[in-house]
């Protein structure tokens, strides 16, 4: 069982995770949705096309203009709160490594702090605890926040993401954290090149077999333009690609920029798997 905020999610309901984006550089949508307007649709139009989470993020995960943690709150905290009162029950995740950025995003009304870079703030999970909200434990090998992978390279990707990943977690618990709110994520493109973030996919199952629930991030990232050899803007069929293999192998969230597209990639696995029936069945019955 995975609880987030109001929602409790059955062991095999997936779970569709909106982005976002707080900021005026965003990689994929350059901006779109910094102002609250269209972020508000943003959200609107996610909640109907079947996500249970929103993810708000402050700070572009890659290189760029320095943003403060009082920039960083200002752009998240306000949304955070007129998101509570518009979608009471829609989980609000927010993207941040900062601690005082989390403990202010709480207070405003976040079910989920997602610390994409693998504990660089170790107060964060503290705050997490004090509040009694989710966690997601991402292995980041160990880059600085903001940060690309130069050189990096693992022995064993998979067993060093086990590591990381569950030792943040058991630390989250051991602190306070709910365990039935405790994430896990591989951290696709952090702190790996290409090669480790297909590694990474190939065998999630080892870490679904963990038992802690694993959150993936593979919208349009780096690893699918260098498998594919497409830019940012033509990622979207290796994402969902990618996307159904995670689900096969038992991944339970996704963080996307692309909702609807992924919500049915994530039935009609369930449906293949045997976890869903079929939203209709006339043929051959008749």
């Amino acid at each position: 069982m995975l609880r987030l905020g109001r929602r409790v999610f059955e062991a095999h309901e997936p779970v569709i995770m909106a982005i976002v984006n707080r900021t005026p550089d965003s990689f994929y949508d350059r901006g779109a949705t910094f102002d609250d307007g269209p972020a508000l649709a943003r959200v609107e139009r996610a909640v109907a096309e079947g996500a249970a989470i929103v993810d708000i993020g402050g700070v572009k995960a890659g290189p760029g203009d320095e943003v403060s943690a009082e920039e960083e709150a200002r752009r998240t905290v306000g949304f955070v709160a007129e998101v509570r009162r518009r979608f009471p029950d829609v989980v609000i995740s927010v993207d941040t490594w900062r601690h005082e950025v989390g403990e202010a995003v709480c207070e405003a009304g976040a079910d989920l702090l997602n610390d994409a870079w693998g504990g660089a703030d170790p107060k964060l999970a503290e705050v997490a605890a004090r509040h009694g909200v989710g966690l997601v434990c991402t292995h980041a090998g160990g880059a600085e926040p903001r940060t690309r992978p130069h050189r990096v390279a693992y022995d064993d990707v998979m067993a060093d993401i086990l590591r990381v990943t569950v030792g943040l977690a058991e630390r989250a618990v051991a602190l306070g954290v709910p365990r039935e709110s405790v994430l896990i994520d591989p951290g696709h493109d952090f702190g790996k090149n290409t090669r480790h973030s297909l590694e990474a996919t190939r065998r999630l199952g080892e870490m679904a077999g963990t038992g802690w629930p694993v959150l993936v991030s593979l919208s349009n990232k780096d690893f699918v333009g260098e498998t594919l050899d497409k830019p940012v803007d033509e990622r979207l069929l290796g994402t969902l690609a990618t996307t159904a293999v995670s689900a096969w192998l038992g991944a339970r969230v996704y963080r996307v920029h692309e909702v609807a597209e992924t919500r049915q990639v994530l039935d009609m696995v369930a449906s293949i798997a045997g976890h869903r029936p079929p939203a209709v069945a006339r043929r051959g019955l008749a």
